[in-house]
């Protein structure tokens, strides 16, 4: 069960009611400094996340190109047997 869970069966109201409650606690004057900060972190960690992700990608092409070019190897010379 994922731990967010509870946020797809949020409607109108209960958006409108959690948007009342903050609207008490932080009051009208702190609301657009709050909304700024959150957007501010959504962005960050988005931004964070795309860069592990191309970190990854990048790494993963790269071990594409090493393993996709022909090793080129020295010929055996014949042992003396006999």
């Amino acid at each position: 069960m994922t731990p967010l869970a509870f946020i797809q069966n949020l409607n109108t109201p209960e958006i409108l009611m959690i948007g009342a409650v903050v609207l008490l606690f932080f009051g009208a004057k702190r609301m657009p400094d709050l909304f700024r900060s959150v957007g501010k972190s959504i962005r960050e960690f988005k931004n964070a996340t795309s860069g592990i992700e191309q970190d990854i990608r990048s790494a993963m092409d790269v071990d594409v190109d090493a393993e996709s070019k022909p090793v080129k190897r020295k010929p055996l010379e014949p042992t003396a047997e006999a």
